[in-house]
């Protein structure tokens, strides 16, 4: 065991997790929030059209491999004329990534809402938007916190495929210092162990928030 490697090694992978990793992971998952919450609203909006391209935004995103999705955008864009940096590409990918699989999740938590709340907002007078933002949408983001909750620590996790289009994050540090090293188990178990951490941090803010929301809820 090489102490004083794991010593000098920890800092740099360290950093680039909460200099790449951590920041990567928040922007892309705000973004992709922020897409599967209109994704979700064009599934049920009885719009053929816009329900149509819903589905298929949704299926080519869970059909295809993430890292499929990062060359496209990194790899494949360049050839049509369109290039973009590492760090724009990878927020792209994993924001769309994230996109599609959190729609379902928000479209489900919608429509676990009683119809019985919807009738209620429409009988006082209230259009489908303003109930859908005061009455609907509050239900349905408590329903869906633990969902979504794992999926951004399965972002934090899959942020590591970022270092094959040069992103500077944790894994890439670790390719780095493996590289130089020539200690690759070393390293990456270094590396896997910083993750793990991570996901117990992340996983602990998550049980706390699920117990804050749990006494909202009626038993």
């Amino acid at each position: 065991m090489d102490w004083e490697l794991l010593r000098t090694s920890f800092w740099p992978m360290l950093s680039g997790g909460l200099a790449g990793t951590i920041p990567l992971s928040l922007a892309s998952f705000a973004i992709g929030l922020a897409l599967a919450l209109v994704v979700a609203l064009m599934r049920i909006s009885g719009q053929p059209v816009l329900s149509a391209v819903a589905r298929f935004y949704v299926s080519v995103i869970r059909g295809t491999p993430l890292l499929v999705q990062l060359f496209v955008i990194f790899y494949g864009l360049p050839s049509i004329g369109l290039t973009i940096d590492p760090w724009p590409s990878a927020i792209i990918a994993f924001s769309l990534n994230v996109g599609g699989y959190a729609a379902e999740i928000l479209r489900a938590a919608i429509l676990s809402v009683p119809k019985g709340q919807w009738e209620a907002c429409h009988t006082i007078g209230m259009s489908r938007t303003l109930a859908l933002r005061r009455v609907i949408l509050p239900q349905a983001a408590r329903v869906s916190v633990p969902p979504l909750s794992n999926t951004f620590i399965s972002l934090v996790k899959d942020t590591s495929l970022a270092s094959v289009i040069l992103v500077t994050e944790l894994f890439r540090e670790a390719q780095q210092i493996a590289a130089f090293s020539q200690e690759f188990m070393l390293v990456y178990v270094e590396a896997a162990a910083i993750y793990w951490v991570f996901c117990l941090v992340l996983s602990s803010g998550q049980s706390a928030l699920e117990k804050r929301l749990d006494r909202y809820v009626a038993h």
